[in-house]
């Protein structure tokens, strides 16, 4: 595999004989093994970008995260792997965006595994995640809730991409399993799929949140010896919309799906509190940085009514669009970092960084090795507060639901192209954040240099081909 360093090689290049790898932090002290940070990632699935108080939000409940905002630091430059959630954890879990990454879309064109009358593809064995990283490092490496990075086989599920332990789902059949979401009859815990007590013959008894929630404590609590590194991903609010109870909604004038909405991310919210409660109870706040984000932007199946809900609450603040689309309103997502004592408290940072980014800055954090070959950068100076000079690079994204469409970021210049073969678009996102105006026609330069970069940004994928596509 020319464009990836395989893993084989990774190992060997890092010594298989070694658990603990020398921690070199940019500004920290490496006066001992406990310096070096457990690494909680916590990942909200179709949260926009407009969801959480601290992102402007007036209907909706968020103090908890609000609170890792005010003693962290809130970016609002920040993008997702994609506009939809499979290749999104490609990009989080390989470095790689998705022109590289091997799971470039929630479905695959050809190959991968036929469920459900729907091809998907895994992670291979070549493909290096930051939890092999990580592991290498002396980390104890945890998923908890959804994997969504294989293609209904659980031989290539995440105990087999370098995590540790697993506790949760690999691959949903949209068909059966989805209107169970919140309330699964059966979940894997390791790789034993057992049955959900509370949740058998159709009973909702033990919410998924909860449930990933309760996991993710005992992870902790069981790993606080450290360092540890937990990929904590929530489901909430991906539809369907289900809910304990609407809670402080329960009166408002709104419509159930509203109320329902609202208090699935209150929920979330009340879930991330109780896992920094436990962090403090543990002695281990100080001790642990904390990423807070979205898969993507909000609405999960386009649906007439699922466009009322986040409408309603401006899901998406000023962004354009939503899940599914290249606009802003598809990839930038809220992303909140909390380190005391580390990270800045209550600094708002417009840094440009996205989802590739966290496997080189979390390898940073451990003092790792970094895979050759990945398309992020090391972001620790920045979560530092040094500002540092970002390198002048391109962000790039393709997604292929709607045929081939293509993304990119360039310092304050953003081009789409919907379709293949079709001109670029392009917004100057310093003064149109909501890509209202396409100033392509009076910026062929800034076009041409992107038409330039496009010609080496990918490399062609076996699942998701696209010669003569159209």
């Amino acid at each position: 595999m020319s464009e990836t360093i395989t893993r084989r090689n990774f190992l060997k290049s890092i010594g298989l004989g070694s658990a603990m790898v020398a921690l070199r932090l940019d500004g920290l002290s490496a006066s001992s093994e406990r310096t070096k940070p457990n690494i909680i990632f916590i990942l909200a699935d179709d949260l926009g970008y407009g969801d959480l108080g601290c992102y402007g939000q007036k209907k909706i409940l968020t103090p908890n995260i609000d609170a890792l905002a005010a003693e962290g630091m809130r970016f609002t430059n920040c993008y997702a792997g994609s506009t939809v959630c499979a290749p999104s954890r490609s990009v989080l879990m390989t470095g790689q965006h998705t022109g590289h990454t091997t799971v470039r879309g929630n479905t695959c064109k050809r190959g991968g595994i036929v469920q459900d009358k729907r091809r998907r593809v895994n992670l291979t064995d070549e493909d290096v995640t930051v939890a092999h990283v990580l592991r290498r490092a002396g980390y104890r490496t945890g998923l908890v809730g959804k994997w969504h990075l294989g293609g209904y086989d659980p031989t290539a599920g995440p105990l087999d991409r370098g995590f540790d332990e697993f506790y949760g789902w690999l691959t949903i059949n949209l068909a059966t399993e989805l209107p169970h979401l919140y309330y699964p009859a059966k979940r894997y815990r390791n790789r034993v799929l057992y049955e959900v007590k509370g949740n058998q013959q159709g009973k909702r008894g033990y919410y998924h949140t909860d449930i990933c929630t309760d996991e993710a404590i005992a992870f902790i609590k069981n790993n606080k010896a450290g360092p540890f590194f937990l990929d904590l991903s929530y489901v909430n609010p991906h539809s369907p919309y289900l809910a304990p109870s609407h809670g402080a909604y329960a009166d408002k004038p709104w419509s159930k799906d509203q109320k329902t909405y609202a208090a699935m991310i209150s929920y979330l919210d009340n879930c991330v509190g109780r896992l920094m409660q436990t962090l403090k109870g543990e002695g281990l706040e100080k001790d642990t940085i904390v990423f807070f984000a979205s898969d993507n932007g909000p609405r999960s199946s386009g649906s007439t009514k699922q466009t009322a809900v986040v409408k309603f609450f401006d899901s998406n603040g000023p962004l354009r669009g939503y899940k599914r689309d290249m606009y802003e309103g598809g990839i930038r997502v809220p992303m909140i970092v909390r380190w005391p004592d580390k990270v800045p408290k209550n600094k708002t940072d417009d840094t440009l960084w996205y989802f590739a980014d966290f496997l080189p800055t979390a390898a940073a954090l451990a003092g790792a090795h970094t895979p050759e070959n990945i398309d992020g950068i090391n972001l620790l100076p920045t979560l530092l507060g040094k500002n540092p000079k970002m390198p002048d690079r391109f962000l790039y994204w393709e997604f292929f639901e709607r045929g081939f469409q293509q993304a990119v970021r360039w310092r304050n210049w953003k081009a789409i192209r919907l379709k293949q073969g079709a001109a670029l678009k392009l917004y100057d996102l310093s003064n149109d954040v909501s890509e209202a105006h396409d100033v392509a026609a009076q910026h062929a330069q800034i076009v041409a240099k992107i038409e330039d970069y496009l010609k080496t940004a990918r490399t062609e994928s076996p699942y998701w081909p696209i010669k003569n596509d159209e």
